[in-house]
């Protein structure tokens, strides 16, 4: 396997960045609000990301070689949209509306020098008011990340947080997406292990032991209706299957010696 285990200072450059992309997050869920553009969004986010030194780690991402490069640094996803739909075209907010908002960072980026660290967090946020039942499903879908997070520390494995997030959300009559993962990250922005937010045993992937060292993105996606997902028009989006509103939260975190540190959070 992949040596998963960070060096202490991989560790202090992979936390940098993932203060420094709360930040980002913060400024940006602020501007949220009816009559505001995802491309003022995404324009919002870009100047931050550069200001403070840093590149967006999605914007011209590649799943491979010859696959079309995501074209913005935000992924964007309302309502129905689960994750990676584009910035732009632009579309403007209104009142009712959910949306997921996905980003990432590598810090410092310098322009033909060393890589950087890469940092990776998700909130979803409700767009002036919406019904009771949306609210619930953002609700749970937080606090499913929340139970998920509470069980990475040395001894556990994926399976602890999966089951965790799975119970949480099924109880409340909410369905966790099953073709969309975590992942491990810090020096790319997608790194091995596969983090499925359900229990292993219905996944195929292999139930992987925490140790201290590891730096993971944690991001379950839970669809109000069923599980299943299909892809845009656009080639880049995934939407729930039924059409149901989707809500998405992730947050990046190191396994220490005796817990985890939640490196995207404030």
């Amino acid at each position: 396997m992949i040596n998963l285990i960070k060096t202490p200072e991989q560790i202090e450059g992979i936390r940098k960045s993932c203060q420094l992309l709360a930040e980002v997050m913060e400024q940006v869920l602020a501007l949220v609000k009816p009559g505001v553009s995802t491309g003022e969004l995404e324009d919002l986010a870009c100047k931050l990301i550069d200001d403070f030194g840093g590149r967006p780690a999605f914007k011209g991402y590649q799943t491979h070689k010859n696959a079309k490069p995501f074209p913005s640094a935000l992924c964007l996803s309302v309502n129905h949209e689960i994750v990676h739909a584009p910035a732009y075209p632009s579309r403007e907010l209104k009142s009712g509306d959910i949306i997921g908002i996905d980003m990432g960072m590598e810090y410092p980026f310098v322009p033909g020098g060393s890589r950087g660290y890469f940092s990776d967090m998700a909130r979803t946020a409700i767009v002036g008011q919406t019904d009771p039942e949306t609210e619930i499903l953002v609700k749970t879908t937080k606090e499913s990340l929340d139970l998920g997070l509470a069980q990475i520390k040395p001894g556990n494995s994926l399976n602890d947080l999966g089951t965790a997030i799975q119970n949480h959300v099924e109880a409340r009559g909410f369905a966790v997406v099953r073709d969309l993962v975590g992942h491990g990250v810090g020096l790319d922005v997608h790194e091995e292990p596969q983090i499925p937010h359900y229990k292993i045993s219905e996944s195929g992937l292999p139930d992987v032991q925490l140790r201290p060292g590891m730096v993971l993105a944690i991001e379950p996606m839970v669809n109000l209706g069923d599980w299943r997902i299909k892809t845009g028009r656009d080639g880049f989006t995934f939407e729930s299957k039924d059409g149901s509103m989707s809500a998405h939260f992730e947050d990046t975190v190191l396994v220490t010696e005796t817990g985890h540190e939640i490196l995207t959070r404030k």
